[in-house]
């Protein structure tokens, strides 16, 4: 394989849970030819001391992310549902670490 063809390689994201977790977690980026090479060589790279016991990987052209300069107007429309925030709830005496 030339340089060239592995330099056009798509680019994956890859997310591991670990024997403990219960959420797969962004552990970094890697080029591969097909989704199987980037299974195979996310577990090369990211689990080589068996940290982890589940692998995902997604071609980084199909993750949509929202622009964090953007925050306030994606987020305002929750400020005006105040039943999602438990402020007026009174709450027993008893009842600790809520």
């Amino acid at each position: 394989m030339t340089q060239q063809n592995k330099n056009e390689w798509p680019l994956w994201e890859v997310f591991i849970r670990s024997k403990a977790g219960l959420d797969h977690k962004h552990a970094g980026s890697l080029h591969a030819a097909d989704a199987q090479m980037a299974i195979e060589n996310a577990r090369d790279v990211y689990t080589r001391r068996m940290e982890g016991v589940s692998i995902w990987v997604v071609e980084s052209k199909n993750i949509i992310a929202s622009d964090p300069g953007e925050a306030d107007s994606l987020y305002e429309p929750a400020n005006d549902k105040i039943y999602r925030h438990p402020t007026f709830y009174n709450l027993p005496d008893e009842v600790k670490y809520m």
